[in-house]
């Protein structure tokens, strides 16, 4: 079985890539742009694949998983360009969700989760 990277590892991989470039990481406000666009390439692929809007004959093959995989790069990116640990802040925006909006959603009953 293949260990999977922690997030920490995901954002090392990622600077070292960009750290052999002369270029290195692109201004916040490209990388919003960057972002977009790669959101923007997602939705077109989720309107594709879950959509009424079918892909034009001559249109290439993409995946909602490399498109997603795309997004995420580009949030590391942005991330270690602002110095920015994403397990730090996935830590607390999750405590936030368990704290400040745990009863915001209908939670599902315990025999309900086993049917």
């Amino acid at each position: 079985m293949v260990r999977q990277k922690t997030m920490q590892e995901m954002q090392q991989e990622v600077d070292q890539y960009i750290s052999q470039f002369k270029e290195g990481y692109f201004s916040p406000l490209s990388m919003l742009a960057r972002m977009t666009e790669e959101v923007g390439e997602l939705a077109r692929e989720i309107n594709h694949f879950y959509g009424e809007k079918p892909k034009k004959k001559d249109e290439g093959e993409k995946t909602v998983e490399e498109e997603l995989g795309d997004v995420l790069f580009i949030v590391i990116c942005f991330a270690n360009s602002l110095g920015i640990d994403l397990q730090e802040a996935f830590d607390r925006i999750m405590h936030k969700f368990n704290t400040r909006d745990k009863d915001r959603w209908t939670r599902i009953e315990e025999n309900e989760q086993h049917d």
